[in-house]
């Protein structure tokens, strides 16, 4: 069998980077080779190869690990890329925002172009609408898409971390702070509710139902204190099954067959916010999604 190889650095050569070595990076990362990347760029193979070598002479270190199966990024490699991708997503907001500035009909700054959103589930299904209804009338320039990520591991602030994502709405708090490197708060607390079949005669007596998504150590801290709680005995992959115990916003449109009883003063809570890079917290698209996040009434099961 071949085995992979790691080539031998030389010294940095001091030079600046380019646009287009960053996207050479990002490609290659994004693809998992060389030739997939000369393919997705409208390149040759060997001019990306040469590429990726004169990146990793300018900076000192190898950045991928060619093998038989392609090329896989090092560690230094996945610092690399997740660089490239926000400083390219960088470059584009220049353009976006020096065009835009002072071109709003009260003299103020607009813009135009992509904003990318990582958001949980039940923040994707149930939080981000509105607010994004109330972007597209005050900002019709800018392009909103969602994209829906497990809250397991890195989760939405991982996809911000990584440069795939300018915003991200993550489960944060003590138990979960804002990863080192980015910039957040908190827009909501949500309590924890038991969900049940209804009409049933003793809700509590029910097996639980448990996932692995959007559950903090202190929830879980919680339930362990409650003798009625039973051991898990069914596990799910997310909150899309009826769970005997959910936040709030996850039960927003629940359907008639189900009923909610609220936990009591001590009910665990989460709490939802935003997540994003120093860099994108002062642009246009961002502030103006933080504020119609920030000018939401929380959904009525939210209060309560």
């Amino acid at each position: 069998m071949r085995r992979a190889h790691t080539r031998r650095q030389e010294p940095p050569v001091t030079a600046d980077l380019s646009p287009q070595e960053l996207r050479t990076l990002v490609a290659v990362a994004a693809d998992g080779g060389f030739s997939a990347a000369a393919a997705t760029l409208g390149m040759t193979q060997s001019a990306v190869s040469h590429a990726v070598r004169g990146v990793e002479r300018k900076v000192g270190a190898v950045l991928f690990e060619r093998g038989r199966y392609g090329a896989r990024p090092t560690a230094a490699g996945a610092k690399a890329v997740a660089h490239a991708r926000r400083v390219l997503r960088m470059l584009d907001t220049l353009v976006a925002e020096a065009r835009g500035a002072g071109a709003g009909p009260d003299g103020g700054d607009t813009v135009e172009g992509p904003l990318r959103i990582a958001a949980f589930r039940g923040a994707a299904l149930h939080l981000l609408p509105r607010a994004l209804e109330a972007l597209a009338v005050r900002h019709p320039g800018i392009e909103a898409t969602v994209r829906v990520v497990r809250e397991i591991g890195a989760g939405t602030a991982g996809e911000v971390a990584e440069g795939r994502a300018d915003v991200g709405i993550a489960t944060i708090g003590t138990s979960s702070p804002v990863p080192p490197g980015l910039v957040g708060d908190v827009l909501l607390e949500e309590p924890y509710a038991l969900v049940h079949p209804a009409g049933h005669p003793d809700p509590r007596s029910l097996p639980l139902v448990d996932w692995a998504e959007n559950c903090s150590s202190y929830t879980r801290s919680w339930w362990s204190e409650q003798d009625w709680i039973p051991s898990a005995t069914v596990q799910a992959e997310d909150d899309g099954t009826v769970l005997s115990i959910m936040p709030a916003l996850s039960l927003t449109g629940a359907p008639p067959t189900t009923e909610t009883t609220d936990l009591g003063a001590g009910r665990p809570t989460r709490s939802i916010g935003y997540v994003t890079t120093p860099e994108l917290a002062t642009t246009v698209a961002v502030r103006a999604l933080i504020r119609e996040l920030r000018a939401l009434r929380p959904p009525r099961s939210l209060d309560g």
